[in-house]
Formats: structure tokens, C-alpha cells, sequence
């Protein structure tokens, strides 16, 4: 017996020298949240408070399938409404003009008359509100832009067959007349677009359809000078053969 005793205590001491102290094994799935928390590879609903890894379900992916196809018809309604507009935009009928004469008009203190070669075999007629904004002088001789396919107006006795285009700041203190390269002819038609689409231009509407059609009601709220002050149908540049349209000085303003 107590040999027995002392051949226990003798393993006992000797476990208790050379047994190191014990240390719980981490479990791979412990080893593998420690370097990731956000993700948990246990089948219990969240058993480790960290928020459970997101799987891609049908359902996710049927909502990404129609968020992207949302994106594309967007973006293709919006160009197919900017071809809508630069199309309508084509049946005007806008013409490099000459200012030949210009007065002030006897009835209307606003009003001048002018007399403008559009390469017609008379000069066209037509009345400008422009007295309080462009001194009488800055008009003879001047090259101007003129939508020419509107119906005819009886001015206070004057019957004005178009109107002179100009660009104005947003609370119409400011107003400039649009004009063309010096260069440019008396009658050339003007267009919206690239150098390359002047030869594609649509036969301008009649006054009657452009009236009917309200064309350029649709069109003229697009119409805006650039920070260059040339004239611009949304991203579409105001060309004549030989240049651009612009005004002199007004930037980002409304064109009609």
C-alpha cells in the first residue's frame, strides 16, 4: 500500500511538473470568423451576433435584372426623346438674314420694323419688340437669324412675317440678337447638328403645320447658348455652312 502511495504520488508530481496547461483547440469554423466576422459558416440563424453572408437568391437577382433593364429603357427613352425634339427642331425653317432697314414703328413704342434679305426676291417684313434692348444703329446692316415659316402676324397695322432670333437672360433684362459668321449668305438655311448632317435636312413644315403641330412650342424651350454664348439645341450646335450661330455675350440664356 504505501508503496502504491508512493508510486502515485511519484506519477502525480511528475504529471504535474511536465503537463502543460491546457489550452481549448479553436474549431476551424472559430479560426475562419476570427479573421472574417462577416462571415458565419453555422446553419443556426445568426448564432454569433456577426451579420449572416448574403447569398445572390433568384430573387436578388431577378431585382438586379429589372434595376439594370430599368437604367437602359431610361436611358434610351431619353435619347429617343432628344431625337424627338432635334427632329421637330428640323421643320424650322431658320434663315440667315440681312437687316436692310430697320425704323421704329409708328403705333408701338416696343416695336421696330424691319425690312430682312432671306434670299427671297423681296425682303421680308417683320416687327421686334427690341426698342428698350438694342439702340436702332446696332440693326442696319446687320446679319441676323430669322425663323421664316411662322404665320404672318398683323403687328398694329403692320403685318410681320417672321421673327428675328435673340437670346435673353432669365429675367429678360438682357437681350442679344442671334447672329451668324460674317460670311455666311442671305437665305442659307440653318441646322442643328454635325458639319456632316447639312445635306440631311427634312423640308421645313408649312406655316399652317408648324401652328397646328405646335412645333415650336416643343422646340424653344431646348433652345440655350452655351458658356461660349453659341446657340444650342440641348447638345446640338446651331450651324451654317460656314460656322456657328451665337450671340455676343450672354452665357447659359434662353433663345426665341
Amino acid at each position: 500500500m504505501v508503496n502504491a502511495l508512493r508510486v502515485g504520488s511519484v506519477i502525480s508530481l511528475y504529471s504535474l511538473r511536465n503537463t502543460r496547461p491546457h489550452l481549448p483547440l479553436l474549431s476551424n469554423a472559430t479560426r475562419f470568423r476570427s479573421k472574417f466576422p462577416f462571415f458565419t459558416l453555422s446553419s443556426s440563424p445568426n448564432p454569433s451576433g456577426y451579420p449572416p453572408f448574403r447569398t445572390l437568391s433568384s430573387s436578388s437577382a431577378s431585382t438586379d435584372e429589372a434595376m439594370t433593364t430599368e437604367t437602359i429603357t431610361s436611358n434610351n427613352a431619353s435619347g429617343e426623346a432628344d431625337n424627338s425634339i432635334k427632329d421637330a427642331a428640323g421643320l424650322l425653317d431658320m434663315r440667315v438674314g440681312r437687316i436692310l432697314r430697320a425704323w421704329k414703328h409708328d403705333e408701338a413704342d416696343s416695336l421696330y420694323v424691319e425690312e430682312v434679305d432671306i434670299g427671297e426676291p423681296e425682303p421680308r417684313i417683320i416687327c421686334s419688340g427690341l426698342v428698350k434692348y438694342i439702340p436702332l444703329e446696332n440693326l442696319q446692316g446687320k446679319k441676323v437669324i430669322v425663323l421664316s415659316n411662322l404665320k404672318p402676324r398683323n403687328m398694329r397695322g403692320v403685318k410681320s412675317c417672321g421673327m428675328l432670333m435673340a437670346a435673353s437672360d432669365a429675367k429678360h433684362e438682357n437681350v442679344e440678337l442671334l447672329f451668324p459668321p460674317e460670311e455666311a449668305t442671305p437665305g442659307e438655311r440653318i441646322w442643328f447638328g454635325t458639319e456632316d448632317e447639312k445635306d440631311n435636312q427634312p423640308d421645313a413644315a408649312t406655316p399652317n403645320q408648324l401652328q397646328k403641330k405646335k412645333i415650336w412650342e416643343l422646340v424653344q424651350p431646348h433652345l440655350k447658348t452655351d458658356t461660349s454664348c453659341i446657340a444650342m439645341l440641348g447638345e446640338h450646335v446651331m450651324r451654317t455652312s460656314v460656322g456657328s450661330v451665337a450671340c455676343q455675350s450672354l452665357q447659359n440664356a434662353n433663345i426665341s
